[in-house]
């Protein structure tokens, strides 16, 4: 069966070029005579790798000198609990916006150690846009604040980063990291799943600054302190060795496409040309504030609820898979990562356009 365009919001599509690389590698490493996934994380050609990996993540986001890079297990979820554990550093409070389903499984995880203050909402008109930061209530007491830079669910994206002073800046960059250059030192912690732009999932890439580390009480377990974690290289316990590889591979596929300033030339254009057919249509519709449309993830509706099935039915028929949307919304999603070519793009504006026409 031939390779369809996934859509998918996560795990998602990997380029087939690094899909062919691991084939090509799978029974021999380089000459090593092993599979990687059979490697010691402790021998010499593991830890090639994971150096490699981590110098070209170091390289493509430009991370600053001052801040360790570590690369954990438990998702972006974990994390959600564990950098209250890490950094409240016996401060009562933190601070968060909260701008769709993730900052709000986010919020109540931290309400689990903390007082939460809700510095903005957009729930009210149903995660559709994001608060202007004039606004935004802040608490310069509260240990950090806390946002999602893109929310995988609801199509809504941070296009700036917000300033916040003096307080350490949180963020959640599971859907967008690696799709737009940042300024790592605007920020005290970025934390992001590998499932969207990095690799397949088991992977939880954690940037924290230095002076954010050796704040957690003696009671967090040191599998879960970013102190410990930092002194063993993310080794304290087996990593998942195989998707280390495979986040190298992707890491490696991005360095060859021109880095992160070029690909992001390539996410505008695809979700440029995808939001302009489904604003000059009149039977689909994107309910996102157009200045806070996520270049990753575009959700959308038809005029006539009842086509949905047949329009995701057809759509799979034509190679375009993992198009329903989350299940809280209803509708379409496309996720148009990195790995997502144009022509995958392309080929599901031509679809929709044929749909509209035959409905």
């Amino acid at each position: 069966m031939a390779r369809i365009f996934n859509f998918s919001a996560g795990p998602s599509m990997l380029p087939e070029e690094v899909l062919l690389k691991a084939q090509q590698e799978m029974l021999d490493w380089q000459g090593s005579g092993m599979s990687v996934m059979e490697m010691s994380h402790r021998g010499k050609h593991f830890m090639a790798i994971a150096e490699t990996m981590k110098n070209d993540l170091i390289e493509l986001l430009a991370i600053p000198s001052n801040y360790k890079v570590l690369f954990l297990q438990g998702g972006a979820t974990a994390q959600f609990a564990l950098i209250p554990q890490n950094i409240l550093n016996g401060k009562a409070k933190a601070c968060y916006v909260n701008t769709g389903a993730w900052s709000t499984g986010a919020i109540k995880e931290a309400g689990k150690y903390c007082e939460v203050q809700i510095a903005a909402s957009s729930e009210a008109s149903k995660f559709t846009t994001i608060p202007e930061v004039s606004e935004w209530s802040v608490d310069r007491d509260a240990a950090y604040l806390h946002y999602t830079a893109n929310e995988t669910i609801h199509g809504v994206e941070f296009s700036d980063i917000p300033d916040v002073g003096d307080l350490p800046l949180v963020c959640d960059m599971s859907s967008n990291i690696l799709s737009r250059p940042v300024d790592v030192s605007r920020y005290g912690i970025i934390y992001a799943g590998t499932q969207k732009n990095m690799g397949p999932s088991g992977v939880t890439v954690v940037i924290v600054r230095e002076d954010l580390i050796g704040l957690a009480p003696k009671t967090v377990p040191s599998v879960f302190n970013y102190e410990t974690q930092a002194k063993s290289d993310s080794m304290l316990n087996t990593p998942a060795t195989y998707n280390w590889y495979l986040l190298g591979l992707v890491l490696q596929w991005l360095k060859q496409q021109g880095g992160v300033a070029a690909i992001e030339q390539r996410n505008i254009h695809k979700a440029g040309t995808l939001y302009q057919a489904i604003d000059n249509s009149s039977l689909y519709s994107n309910p996102v504030v157009k200045a806070y449309r996520s270049r990753m993830n575009v959700p959308f509706v038809l005029a006539d609820a009842a086509l949905d099935k047949e329009f995701l039915a057809l759509a799979e028929k034509n190679g375009l898979g993992s198009l329903p949307g989350h299940r809280s919304v209803g509708g379409m999603r496309a996720s148009i990562y990195n790995a997502m070519p144009e022509a995958g793009v392309d080929a599901l504006i031509d679809f929709m356009a044929e749909f509209e026409r035959n409905h």
